[in-house]
């Protein structure tokens, strides 16, 4: 389930778009901010460690995230807590969680609310 990112032609986008019409998108994000960084007290969602959520017609989603480092001490497993976040959402086919570290993660890509809760505004 971990596995890096396929490789990018010149030219492709570092992350692909979301499917932020899709009616399954917003359940899937409810589900993502359930799962927690151990470290940080904060969920994945809202640290920016979740790039792409791409879900098909038939309800196959998949998830490029990253870590807050490479050497995250749960790096073997934060794809399965999401990856049992997402699956038992009402018409989630399938979920496929990869990890990349391109681009990697830094602190610009928290939301707001995450700032405010770590005390960085």
């Amino acid at each position: 389930m971990t596995a890096q990112a396929p490789e990018r032609l010149e030219g492709e986008p570092l992350i692909q778009a979301s499917s932020v019409d899709h009616p399954l998108y917003e359940a899937v994000v409810g589900a993502c901010r359930t799962v927690y960084d151990p470290e940080i007290p904060v969920n994945i969602y809202d640290l920016g460690l979740v790039y792409s959520i791409v879900i098909d017609a038939e309800g196959a989603v998949e998830i490029v995230m990253t870590l807050t480092a490479p050497g995250c001490p749960v790096a073997g497993e934060m794809p399965g807590w999401v990856s049992d976040a997402v699956g038992p959402l009402p018409g989630v086919k399938s979920v496929d969680v990869r990890i990349t570290f391109d681009p990697p993660w830094g602190m610009d890509m928290m939301s707001d609310e995450a700032r405010l809760e770590l005390g960085f505004m």
